[in-house]
């Protein structure tokens, strides 16, 4: 294992962003997700959204796919 300096890029970004550590222990969670969405948003937008998460308690991850997961309903779910 190769040691790093502080703020130091990693050299495959797909394998550093699997490795990351989840302080809840959700990792098997985020294994399932497969695919990553990116939108672009106001700094202001962006803004909001965070602080919502914060005071909700949630990622803002986990607050979006739960927001998506409610606005596209997978087939047989009730809506």
């Amino acid at each position: 294992m190769t040691r790093r300096s502080f703020a130091a890029r990693p050299g495959d970004p797909d394998a550093w962003i699997k490795a990351a550590d989840d302080p809840r222990g959700r990792r098997a969670d985020a294994i399932a997700y497969t695919a990553r969405l990116t939108i672009d948003v106001t700094p202001d937008l962006r803004g909001r959204i965070k602080v919502t998460a914060f005071q909700r308690g949630q990622t803002v991850a986990d607050m979006l796919r739960e927001l998506l997961a409610g606005a596209f309903p997978a087939e047989g779910d009730a809506p």
